[in-house]
């Protein structure tokens, strides 16, 4: 990854690339710092047991500590991006024609999608606060009026928004997904507090030094296995054959379609984290006046991050996640029919259907064992933060380190890419000179 690094800054269009995204990801973070007018940030530090605020923070990378402009960072965006996906498949009509569009069709989708976003970030935003002020002893909001409210809401809102349009110039003009990048720099701005936190508790605060110390070194150790067991499974891929039927000079004679055991990338667990903060936030409103009745209890229950219930739906939305985003990258129909306008097939499989077939079967057994692997790394953590009574960023850290360590994969992966395209075009350059 250094290695990476260093030759893509030796390159000047890479470097600005690199440059680009690093000055969007400090305004982002500037940003985080910023807290809301009319609201006291501390109050928060009074709520317990919720379990919304460090999965939020994990999702606005740490910018709900502040109450910051940026408290929800892109998770209404995500959300909305999910449900426009569901529609796609054959749910609307008009959303199944654009996808069929190509860019035009795009550009139409990511406009019903920012609108989306803004209703979801504003429901999202007085949701949230309304919940966090009857939560709060000492009072979130100062002065409690609707106007207030309202005015809460557009604030958080436009700073989804915002963040949106940084994601999305990060993916136009630099380097990585936006949306991943803004996430993974959130994530590796709360390290130093969580590595504080973990020494205080195990070291500052424990009597037993020892225990203390020999627990943090095995953290470490199991840290290290898990973050090379994640890049080995995200870096393994499936070469499916291909045949051409008439010559093509380009092909070589080795070609192969690859397909990664994890298709859908981190994409899923993002997904999962962002679904489960809107139920906990429409909770949140009736909490006052039903939070003993039954139904509101069991819901609660359902959502929470800190109950066996709620870690087994937030494990079968990454599951669910996982197929359902793995289709959207790899659509069966669309490469069948491009190997057949190609003049290419897989041996063994007649071209068309057949193909489509094949494609989909394999892509169900590759999106079983990546959603089973997502599942679990972000499982296990979750378990351990309740048997052994963990802080609740260790149960976090799953969904953390999965996030941090795919985001680098991919940024690596993205960077050797534009390293080997500089390759061929000076290449091609170089012999259209001597020609």
């Amino acid at each position: 990854m250094l290695k990476t690094l260093k030759n893509a800054l030796k390159v000047k269009e890479i470097r600005n690339k690199i440059l680009f995204t690093l000055g969007v990801l400090l305004v982002y973070r500037l940003g985080a710092q910023i807290s809301v007018p009319g609201v006291d940030a501390k109050a928060l530090t009074n709520i317990s047991a919720t379990g919304l605020i460090p999965l939020l923070d994990t999702v606005s990378g740490g910018g709900l500590s502040n109450y910051s402009i940026f408290s929800m960072g892109v998770s209404p965006y995500i959300t909305a991006q999910i449900v426009i996906q569901l529609l796609q498949m054959d749910i609307v009509p008009k959303f199944v024609e654009w996808s069929k569009q190509g860019e035009v069709g795009r550009r139409k989708l990511n406009q019903v999608t920012r609108y989306l976003t803004i209703f979801l970030g504003f429901f999202q935003a007085i949701g949230i606060t309304a919940g966090f002020q009857q939560l709060s002893s000492l009072g979130l909001v100062k002065n409690p009026t609707i106007q207030t409210y309202v005015t809460i809401g557009i604030i958080l809102t436009g700073g989804t928004m915002l963040l949106t349009w940084m994601g999305e110039q990060i993916t136009d003009k630099g380097v990585g997904n936006g949306v991943s990048m803004i996430i993974f720099a959130g994530i590796i701005a709360r390290l130093p507090s969580g590595i504080q936190e973990l020494w205080q508790d195990n070291i500052t605060n424990n009597n037993d030094k020892l225990t203390g110390a020999l627990f943090l070194v095995a953290l470490v150790v199991i840290v290290l296995l898990v973050v090379t067991f994640v890049t080995w499974v995200q870096q393994a891929n499936r070469k499916i054959p291909i045949q051409y039927t008439r010559r093509v000079t380009a092909a070589g004679s080795n070609s192969y379609l690859p397909l990664k055991v994890n298709v859908a990338g981190v994409i899923p667990v993002i997904f999962a984290s962002s679904f489960i903060v809107t139920p906990q936030t429409i909770l949140m409103a009736f909490q006052a006046n039903h939070s003993e009745d039954t139904w509101y209890q069991i819901m609660t229950n359902i959502f929470s991050m800190q109950k066996p219930a709620g870690i087994a739906v937030y494990t079968v939305l990454i599951v669910l996640f996982t197929f359902f985003y793995a289709f959207v990258q790899v659509n069966p129909e669309k490469v069948a029919e491009n190997l057949t306008k190609q003049g290419s097939y897989i041996p063994g499989v007649w071209p068309g259907k057949e193909t489509e077939k094949y494609l989909s079967g394999l892509l169900m057994r590759l999106s079983t064992v990546g959603a089973l692997f997502l599942g679990v790394i972000a499982l296990l953590p979750q378990l351990a933060s309740m048997l052994w009574n963990l802080p609740q960023s260790i149960g976090l850290g799953g969904t953390s380190l999965l996030i941090v360590v795919m985001t680098a994969i991919e940024l690596v992966r993205q960077l050797n890419g534009l390293l080997m395209k500089r390759e061929y075009v000076g290449f091609i350059q170089g012999d259209l000179i001597k020609d």
